[in-house]
């Protein structure tokens, strides 16, 4: 009998991308849907960052690129790397791809083999296991919740290596709750990888510019870990342009130049309109970056305080990115008369089919206690989010 492939059968779909989905459906039949289910700023990308692609188009930026990225690109890069995070990194040492998430799987790929054991926080972004299966490799799941602010300790992560552990993957800010790791707490991650030899550290910080703490830190500043450490980072959050995708890695060269490898039998070179528009997004005023963070700064004052407010939820205060990550157990075994709440999916469903509401459940981040939502929206739609959530919420017995 035809069948799909063994590799891709270990794989389970995006649940993100299902609800959003589903979110649409229900937006086609008419229904009033809040989508606050997907990762993706609301804002439009800035006019000068649209004009730097137009440009692109007109002089006939049309033809395949170099694989690792043009030259002026990532030199952009290499720039800002020094400037932002006072990191020292040569153009070699760099290599741009179709998306952050490529970049994050291409370094999995390069360096997990078949049975290497991947250590992955929960809660975790979806995609991290599902990428470390599609390498072969097995993830180990640190359980880091709600208690200690969904963040690893050194403790915990000591606790986990064994002689097959090739790899930690950090995510600060984080995708799903917010939290991010202090230059203290990633020193401390820093030294427990240092004990052990062949480990790396896969640093995804594409929420790095949305934080509200300051400045977020890489553990690659760390003494002896930016040979260890694969920085993954792109434009999609912090400029707006997740449709333009463009991501990027750096890391130590002999990594670069295998990842270049990979990338050069399958995707090959990013589409160049969209790497003329990146260099623009680096190169020119950050302002636009800083009013897109204040705003989403403002949303999450907003959603903690009226979250805090909706009886039966445990709400913590996230420190970046766009994302609330509530506690919701109290409502399991729950029902309105119809629907019992059995754990986070059940939850989230039950919120999009009575208040209309789209956010994704905990389960599919590695926390069953908790679920998601996006405040990558309006103002006015966290308002009546919150309102509906609140008021389906008060029927459960």
């Amino acid at each position: 009998m035809a069948e799909l492939s063994n590799r891709l059968n270990r794989l389970a779909p995006s649940a993100t991308l299902a609800m959003s989905q589903k979110s649409n459906e229900m937006k086609a039949q008419g229904i009033d849907v809040i989508n606050m289910s997907v990762g993706e700023p609301d804002f439009n990308t800035p006019e000068h960052i649209k004009e730097a692609g137009k440009k692109a188009i007109d002089d006939n930026f049309s033809k395949y690129s170099p694989v690792p990225g043009y030259m002026d690109l990532r030199e952009a890069i290499v720039d800002k790397l020094k400037k932002e995070n006072h990191l020292d990194y040569t153009t070699g040492e760099v290599i741009v791809g179709t998306g952050g998430k490529q970049g994050v799987c291409n370094t999995i790929l390069a360096l997990v083999n078949p049975g290497d054991e991947v250590i992955i926080p929960a809660p975790y972004w979806v995609s991290y296991p599902q990428m470390a299966k599609l390498a072969g490799g097995t993830p180990v799941i640190v359980r880091a919740g709600f208690e200690q602010d969904f963040k690893m300790t050194a403790e915990q992560l000591e606790a986990a290596i064994t002689p097959k552990t090739k790899m930690l993957i950090l995510c600060s800010p984080s995708n799903p709750t917010g939290s991010v790791y202090s230059q203290e707490e990633l020193n401390a991650l820093a030294e427990v990888i240092l004990k052990h030899e062949d480990i790396f550290v896969l640093s995804d910080e594409i929420y790095e510019h949305i934080n509200y703490v300051g400045k977020a830190a890489s553990i690659a500043s760390y003494p002896g870990m930016k040979e260890r450490t694969i920085i993954c980072n792109g434009v999609s959050k912090a400029y707006a342009m997740t449709g333009w995708r463009l991501g990027w890695v750096a890391a130590p060269a002999w990594i670069v130049k295998g990842i270049n490898k990979l990338q050069g039998q399958y995707t090959s070179g990013t589409c160049d309109v969209s790497q003329k528009a990146a260099v623009a997004a680096y190169v020119a005023s950050q302002d636009c970056v800083e009013q897109m963070r204040v705003a989403f700064e403002r949303r999450r004052d907003l959603i903690v305080k009226l979250a805090k407010d909706i009886p039966g939820l445990e709400v913590n205060v996230p420190q970046g990115a766009f994302y609330l990550f509530p506690k919701c157990s109290s409502f399991f075994g729950k029902s309105d008369g119809e629907t019992v709440i059995n754990n986070s999916t059940d939850f989230a469903m039950y919120i999009l089919e009575k208040a209309h509401v789209a956010t994704v459940g905990g389960d599919a981040f590695g926390d069953p206690d908790c679920f998601r939502m996006s405040y990558a929206t309006s103002d006015d739609n966290i308002r009546e989010a919150m309102r509906r959530i609140k008021e389906v919420l008060a029927v459960l017995k």
